[in-house]
């Protein structure tokens, strides 16, 4: 088990899409079994028995997880028909075999976020995989989550299998690890055991400098309410109760955290407050003046700023440039307008600051936003949201993918708006930085709010009971 580590930009990803036949090398040599080999696709290495799971996973909802798993090697027979027997047949031995058990019928729709991530793996096994690249495996997964998936990683390597993975978990890599690699700046700085290093050590090693904590206790929260939900309720587009009677209030200078297995209405509730959806029951209040029926527009005009959950789709245009993506959600504020009219000279001037300021890894501003790594386009997106002072900020996940210098910058410009009084709405998969940073924490199941949890007390692991269903509020 190998582990891949480095700050945003150092070229983890880029090295890990090479070796899965995503991107061809200019220079160098791929070896498997001591031959040398060239990937001119996923297929070639997937031939060769390299698979990869991707830190956004790459399934299809509403197919059954058999489906997922055999779509595109699809097992059949000379009629041409499929043999799905055969397939939930393998699917089943797979699971047994290396601790992934997930019921082969279920429609991934339903599943939780550890499940879809056996599936993933299954996928690749299912494809003769043996030697396993996981992004960021445990990013989105609850303590509990995270030792089932050691477990079947464990049983994998006991088995004969290769596993890499990428994270920026150090605890984590530090207790799984037989290995550990460190590249910084598309160069491989040093491979270390475990055993030769601290996590403090392997941060400096990294960005040169010590592992960040996001411990903040001096409070700040006032008695001015900015933000309340009153009794919202909301349905898919199946009709189904995503949330059911959620209040909320938020302070100035108060962080309010949101503690919950992925799925269970908490990005629902980002998309209502920001008014993406609108609830059937309750009402959304800025400031003391309701603000359920305004527009997204007049909400961010209004003082909220806006950290999404998928950068790629909801923070960013991919194909504009940085300071076009400066101008985004905010093209009727200075310094990105004049009148009705985009300023593009102080739009320009503004991204040059924000690029500064966060450390934001580039060549320019004219650089189309898809160029940068995944922590770097978060850095920007934060630095664009915290530009002109906002009110309310609805964070969700805003250090998702971002190294360890990177998420100690993003923790500080939280606390030191917090500090000047702004309020925020925190929803974290990061069970260390909700209690970390948070005044106050809610956990949410099911589309309700199940217990409220004090950070100066509460545990990850009580936490993550809690958010399971599994008992214990940790209040």
């Amino acid at each position: 088990m190998h582990a891949i580590v480095g700050e945003n930009g150092a070229g983890k990803s880029t090295l890990m899409k090479t070796l899965y036949g995503m991107h061809k090398p200019d220079e160098g040599t791929i070896e498997i079994d001591g031959q040398v080999v060239t990937l001119r696709s996923p297929s070639d290495a997937i031939g060769r028995g390299v698979g990869m799971v991707h830190q956004h996973f790459q399934l299809a909802d509403n197919f059954t997880v058999l489906e997922n798993v055999i779509l595109g090697d699809e097992p059949a027979g000379r009629s041409g028909v499929i043999r799905l027997g055969e397939a939930r047949d393998r699917i089943q031995e797979i699971g047994a075999a290396y601790r992934l058990s997930v019921d082969p019928d279920a429609l991934v729709e339903d599943i939780g976020v550890g499940d879809r991530q056996r599936v993933e793996i299954i996928k690749v096994l299912y494809r003769g995989c043996k030697t396993l690249i996981l992004d960021e495996p445990t990013a989105v997964l609850v303590p509990q989550e995270v030792e089932q998936l050691f477990s079947a990683l464990a049983e994998l390597k006991s088995q004969g299998l290769t596993v890499i993975f990428i994270s920026h978990k150090l605890d984590e890599v530090l207790s799984v690890a037989d290995e550990i690699t460190v590249i910084r700046g598309g160069t491989t700085v040093t491979t270390v055991l475990p055993s030769e290093v601290t996590a403090r050590q392997l941060a400096e090693l990294m960005v040169g400098s010590e592992l960040p904590s996001p411990e903040t206790r001096e409070s700040t929260v006032t008695d001015r309410t900015l933000l309340e939900v009153q009794g919202v309720s909301l349905d898919n587009d199946a009709g189904r109760v995503v949330l059911d009677d959620i209040s909320l209030t938020i302070h100035a200078g108060e962080v309010l955290g949101i503690a919950g297995v992925e799925g269970n209405g908490q990005a629902e509730l980002v998309e209502t407050v920001m008014g993406l959806q609108k609830p059937y029951a309750g009402s959304v209040h800025l400031g003391g003046e309701e603000i359920t029926s305004w527009s997204t527009r007049s909400r961010r005009e209004a003082g909220i700023g806006y950290i999404p959950e998928d950068r790629s789709r909801h923070g960013l245009l991919l194909e504009g440039t940085l300071w076009e993506n400066r101008i985004l959600g905010h093209q009727t504020e200075k310094p990105n307008a004049k009148g009705l009219l985009i300023d593009r000279k102080g739009a320009r001037a503004d991204t040059e600051r924000i690029v500064a300021e966060y450390d934001v890894r580039t060549p320019g501003i004219d650089v189309i936003a898809s160029a940068l790594s995944g922590g770097n386009q978060q850095k920007l997106i934060v630095g664009r949201e915290m530009s002109g002072n906002p009110r309310v900020l609805i964070a969700a996940h805003p250090t998702r993918g971002v190294d360890v210098g990177a998420q100690a910058q993003i923790w500080d410009e939280i606390r030191k708006a917090r500090a000047l009084g702004l309020a925020v709405l925190l929803i974290s998969a990061d069970l260390d930085e909700l209690i970390g940073l948070s005044d106050t924490i809610k956990v949410l199941l099911r589309g309700r709010f199940v217990a409220d949890a004090d950070p100066r007390t509460v545990t990850p692991e009580q936490l993550g009971s809690a958010m399971t269903g599994a008992g214990g509020e940790g209040s």
